[in-house]
């Protein structure tokens, strides 16, 4: 781990690679050269205008107009005398024929013309003035600084993109390997990436063991207390026979309800802390087989037919989450509907009953171990509490899910998201 780069290093690579490559481009346009408006026009250029009438070939960015108003010239520009009298005597003319208006007023009135200007010369009763064009609105050097605008935000935009990716794909990885834990499943976890994203890693898969092995613990307990249970529940039994009838009779199926409980801890605890490989198998040809199995033994079971689907798990803990989400619908709704679709690469199987629905807000209560929804604690109108318990284990161990709902006709509606192979 000490030769891993840290995680600052890329940062600030990207940081100094932008910063140059926007400096670079800035200096580059720089030196095209400046914008083609306002460039510097010869005395001598304009004097010929003036005379002729006419803009001279050899000059651009000036037009030559003839009007019949005494004011021209932009708010920006303030006459210059000394101009005027140079740009007569080149002519020639009279100085009193010439009059101009400069952006710039030059030191030296023989020199070029910088920035706007606007220069007459007396034209009976009118004026022929020459004057900066105005300035066009988009032009090949606008056009080059706003193309090196748009590449460097591409090489920066591909540059942040490499970079943010090379740092987020290790703790994207983390991020699954930690969400696929589960009792009895331990996925790898991945150690690439920078220094800081190993150590995050290391520190990831410590507190994943820590916390798999209490759990373990915690089962392993549960399940050897079930276990034990049953020796003195056997001699509670043989003293119960000496009770009277009716008291003999209670108390039988007081004992049958506490061994029919630690059948289900049993199982529980087995399902959970050990997980058949997976399998490629056809989910609606399991509840299919599964609807008819039920259907034989007396229950109240339909099933819509839907679309092939395939995914990868165990089928005999898939068999028994459908098995306890029917016998459940059975049991709190008369009987179970199921039908199952395929959207977006996950396989959705919906267990309906006519009952009263599910308790508002306590849905995701019922998915904890020994709480039931049925309030009372007779055997005819409720379970242990481990039905729920055990299928939302079982989906979670194949990547899936389990939400409870409520229909808008009435009735439950259980909802099992499973992803597709």
């Amino acid at each position: 781990m000490s030769r891993a780069r840290s995680i600052t290093l890329p940062i600030v690579l990207l940081v100094i690679a932008a910063a140059l490559i926007a400096t670079t481009v800035q200096f580059t346009a720089m030196f095209s050269g400046p914008p083609p408006w306002f460039r510097p026009v010869p005395v001598a250029r304009v004097a010929e205008a003036l005379r002729t009438g006419q803009v001279p070939e050899s000059v651009h960015g000036i037009e030559v107009a003839r009007i019949a108003e005494d004011r021209f010239g932009r708010s920006e520009e303030q006459p210059a005398p000394r101009r005027d009298a140079a740009i007569a005597a080149l002519i020639p003319a009279p100085a009193g024929e010439v009059q101009g208006y400069y952006q710039f007023p030059p030191h030296d009135p023989d020199g070029d013309l910088r920035g706007s200007f606007s220069v007459g010369r007396r034209d009976g009763a009118g004026w022929v003035v020459v004057s900066t064009a105005a300035p066009p609105t988009f032009t090949g050097w606008h056009f080059r600084r706003l193309a090196g605008m748009v590449l460097t935000l591409a090489v920066l935009s591909v540059l942040a993109w490499l970079v943010a990716g090379r740092i987020s794909r290790p703790i994207r990885k983390l991020a699954e390997a930690a969400t696929r834990a589960r009792l009895g499943a331990r996925p790898a976890i991945p150690h690439g990436g920078p220094r800081e994203v190993r150590e995050l890693a290391e520190a990831v898969e410590a507190m994943q063991d820590r916390i798999l092995q209490q759990a373990e613990g915690r089962t392993a307990m549960l399940a050897a207390i079930a276990h034990d249970l049953g020796t003195p529940l056997s001699r509670i039994a043989f003293w119960v026979e000496q009770l009277p009838e009716e008291a003999r009779d209670r108390a039988a199926a007081d004992i049958d309800e506490m061994r029919a409980m630690l059948g289900a801890v049993l199982r529980f605890t087995r399902d959970d802390r050990s997980r058949a490989p997976h399998a490629r198998l056809d989910l609606g040809s399991l509840i299919e087989s599964l609807s008819d199995d039920l259907s034989a033994a007396g229950m109240p079971v339909e099933v819509d037919l839907g679309p092939r689907v395939v995914v990868e798990g165990d089928p005999v803990a898939l068999r028994r989450l459908f098995t306890n989400l029917v016998e459940n619908a059975v049991r709190y709704g008369d009987r179970a509907r199921l039908c199952w679709s395929v959207s977006g690469g996950w396989a959705e199987v919906l267990v309906e009953d006519e009952g009263p629905g599910f308790p508002a807000g306590r849905a995701e209560a019922l998915f904890a171990p020994f709480v039931r929804g049925e309030t009372s604690r007779n055997r005819a109108t409720g379970g242990t509490g481990l039905g729920l318990a055990i299928v939302r284990s079982i989906a979670e161990a194949h990547g899936g899910e389990v939400r409870l709902e409520n229909r808008d006709a009435g009735g439950g509606r259980v909802r099992v998201r499973l992803p597709l192979d």
